[in-house]
């Protein structure tokens, strides 16, 4: 008799979300000893390095439980206390007991925790029936702790309270406790107290699992309808999607159709992770596995769509799917323009795995061709280029990153745009809106005026302030999405001494007083440069922008002006003085007028250098905005 949980872990980074997987994947045994290793399911160098879960992962695992027994043993610690059994609880024996052992197949999604994945992670949850909520013993609830429990709430999940690294110096445990009874309502007998690391109270973790998350609903003999929490491309076998199977089946060669992208395919192979796959004939009402499809690309295949079968396709999707838009853009520039087509070949391959990355060839007359690719936030970003740069061994320029913006136009078309230089001519504009965020900031009471003030220097504003306990506020605001995408998350963690934490959500787009500014660099514009800011802002970021030009630009042997301007009108200047060569050293003696003509002549050569010459402008200066001071 083998019953199913399906469960996810949530968490803030940097929790212990995945070394606790690897404690379960030990000690129900689907991974031997002598394979194991930190941060199992994490498979990308990137996720390893950084400490950080980027692409979720399914596993399925098989535990022996005991239920209730009827004996006079009542209470499951007395069994595990007991001299003649494994002490982790783990390896129990009919005759031990004096009952049957149910086996249990537990399915764990190990779920990001970056607020960029957060559209995967509710996926995630739709696909499970509860939740263990980790909390960090040493730092307390943080703020993607409370975004990816309010999405667990939101899709009615079993939340399991979980504290870890209780064997830490720095834990404090009762404090903690404190803040997770506060946020979930339980009492201090449901939080688990463990150690992921040692392996301390995680058998607990397990029995818990069992007995409070219910085992999974949905009709076997309906028509299949299963949900699509990640996909991937696989360069040998085509997309590879892992579902959950709601109702009916998927059995091996079935015909398949995807409900949003009404893509057609084949479902070549089916079955489970454990953690690598295991091949099966089908997947049944209630299991999570994994479909080889002889799909192209993952756009056919989209997170959160609905799969069905095509000879009996399902009458209704499955709620929650959204067509996911990245809101940041940034162009990516190979260093020399031969490399332009690896670059775009790289960037090709990339998007079949990842169907949130969108792309559009550009131009820029300083730095070539490249291309302009969107993003789901900074980190995203972050790892496409060091993806780009490990993986397909190039040498990127990256311009300043930038939202994209709505324009209304004065016959009533509306324009999106991605860069400051696509902005048309002032003229012909109604209005400008930007896109902005909710965001939600947890720090300790002692720095809320600091993060206030912060808020107001962004142009944002308070919703919201409360408490979680006597020492943690919670701060709701708004504020533009542009004025947080370079160093907020810095300036937030230097006002808070390191204890902030930052979550946040696209609202919507609203009208403002945005101008472009332009820079120019020896009196030619440098389109690459170009951002759009708010009018109120725009003579304080020029003049900071062009004196970081200043300091990056070597001298030439003329001088170079640097200026910020908007449309026609200057609105900060600096020079960067030219090289003076000494014409006059090898003169000896001799009339005055000597020295005064070489003089002369080198005044008039370095006009027309002036007037021809070309400023090189490095690589680091398209990346101005990101450098602070």
């Amino acid at each position: 008799m083998i019953k199913t949980r399906n469960f996810c872990i949530v968490a803030h980074i940097d929790h212990g979300k995945s070394t606790l997987a690897d404690r379960l994947l030990e000690m129900t045994g689907t991974v031997n000893k002598r394979d194991m290793k930190a941060q199992l399911l994490d498979k990308m160098d990137l996720e390893r390095e950084k400490g950080i879960t980027i692409k979720l992962a399914p596993v399925r695992m098989l535990y022996k439980h005991p239920p209730n027994p009827k004996s006079e043993i009542r209470n499951p610690k007395q069994i595990r206390n007991s001299n003649n059994l494994n002490t982790r609880g783990l390896e129990f024996s009919a005759s031990d007991l004096g009952f049957e052992q149910i086996e249990y197949q537990l399915n764990l999604i190990d779920t990001p925790g970056h607020v960029d994945f957060s559209y995967e992670v509710s996926r995630s949850l739709q696909a499970c029936e509860g939740a263990l909520l980790i909390v960090d013993a040493s730092q307390g609830v943080q703020a993607q702790t409370l975004a990816n429990l309010y999405l667990a709430m939101e899709a009615n999940l079993t939340i399991i309270p979980v504290l870890n690294k209780i064997d830490l110096l720095a834990a404090d445990i009762e404090k903690v406790s404190k803040e997770v009874i506060s946020l979930v309502g339980c009492t201090q007998e449901d939080i688990l107290l463990i150690s992921a690391k040692t392996g301390e109270g995680v058998d607990q973790v397990l029995d818990q699992i069992v007995e409070k998350i219910a085992s999974p609903k949905g009709n076997p003999k309906s028509e299949t309808r299963a949900l699509i929490f990640d996909s991937y491309y696989d360069d040998y076998r085509g997309v590879i999607l892992y579902v959950r199977i709601i109702d009916g089946q998927i059995a091996k060669n079935s015909n398949i159709v995807m409900m949003a992208t009404n893509a057609e395919g084949i479902a070549l192979e089916v079955g489970a992770l454990s953690p690598n796959m295991i091949q099966g004939a089908t997947l049944e009402t209630g299991e999570i596995g994994y479909v080889v499809t002889n799909l192209k690309s993952t756009r056919e295949a989209r997170v959160g769509d609905t799969v069905t079968l095509t000879d009996k396709p399902a009458p209704k999707a499955l709620p929650g799917y959204k067509d996911v838009k990245p809101f940041v853009y940034a162009g990516f520039f190979p260093e020399s323009n031969e490399y332009y087509q690896e670059l775009k070949d790289a960037v090709e391959k990339l998007s079949l795995s990842d169907s949130a990355l969108q792309f559009i060839p550009e131009n820029s007359p300083v730095l070539g061709f490249g291309m302009r690719i969107g993003f789901l936030g900074l980190l995203h970003m972050d790892i496409v280029r060091e993806r780009l740069e490990r993986e397909y061994s190039l040498s990127l320029i990256i311009t300043n990153p930038s939202s994209d913006y709505q324009v209304s136009m004065v016959g009533g078309d509306t324009l999106d745009i991605r860069s400051a230089s696509e902005l048309p001519d002032q003229s012909k504009i109604v209005e400008i809106r930007e896109p902005w965020i909710k965001g939600e900031i947890v720090v300790p009471k002692d720095y809320v005026g600091g993060v206030l003030n912060l808020i107001t220097s962004k142009r944002g504003f308070q919703k919201n302030l409360s408490f979680v306990d006597e020492h943690l506020a919670v701060i709701d605001f708004e504020a533009p999405l542009a004025n947080l995408l370079t160093d907020f998350y810095d300036q937030l963690k230097s006002v808070t001494s390191g204890y902030g934490s930052f979550n946040y959500e696209l609202d919507d787009y609203r009208a403002e007083d945005l101008v472009r500014v332009d820079f120019y660099v020896a009196g030619d514009i440098v389109g690459a440069l170009s951002v759009m800011c708010h009018r109120s802002e725009a003579q304080s970021l020029g003049r900071e922008t062009v004196g970081k030009l200043k300091d990056i630009i070597p001298r030439q042997n003329f001088k170079v002006a640097l200026q910020a301007a908007i449309g026609g009108k200057f609105i900060a200047r600096e020079d960067i003085s030219g090289y003076r060569k000494d014409v006059t050293a090898k003169l000896y003696g001799g009339d005055v007028t000597r020295r005064k003509k070489l003089l002369e002549k080198q005044k008039k050569g370095k006009a027309r250098m002036k007037r021809f010459g070309k400023v090189d402008i490095p690589a680091e200066a398209f990346t101005v905005m990101l450098k602070r001071d």
